[in-house]
């Protein structure tokens, strides 16, 4: 064992938090751009603000948020494409299971 690490295993050495995370820049944030049908507005919104639900089929799979201007819940519904983007971007999925 080589004593000199400190880690217990030999050829290793201990890193600190700083040291690791030295080379990495700050996150940006992912911008969804959304509009609402009922107020006409035209905002962006985080992640954070948009929900996503995968139904069984194209019918039940939408993603939703609240218009940040007129208060108004929107669904929309969700391609693939949609679905890859969002998911990709940090959205919250539900996963809806047809009922039997």
């Amino acid at each position: 064992m080589d004593e000199s690490s400190g880690s217990g295993v030999a050829g290793t050495r201990d890193v600190t938090v700083a040291a690791a995370f030295a080379g990495m820049r700050r996150v940006v944030p992912v911008m969804f751009r959304a509009g609402c049908p009922d107020c006409r507005g035209s905002f962006e919104l985080a992640a954070g603000a948009l929900r996503l639900a995968i139904g069984a089929t194209s019918r039940t799979t939408f993603y939703s948020f609240t218009c940040p201007d007129c208060d108004t819940l929107v669904r929309k519904p969700a391609g693939e494409r949609i679905v890859e983007l969002l998911t990709g971007g940090g959205v919250r999925t539900l996963r809806l299971h047809p009922t039997v």
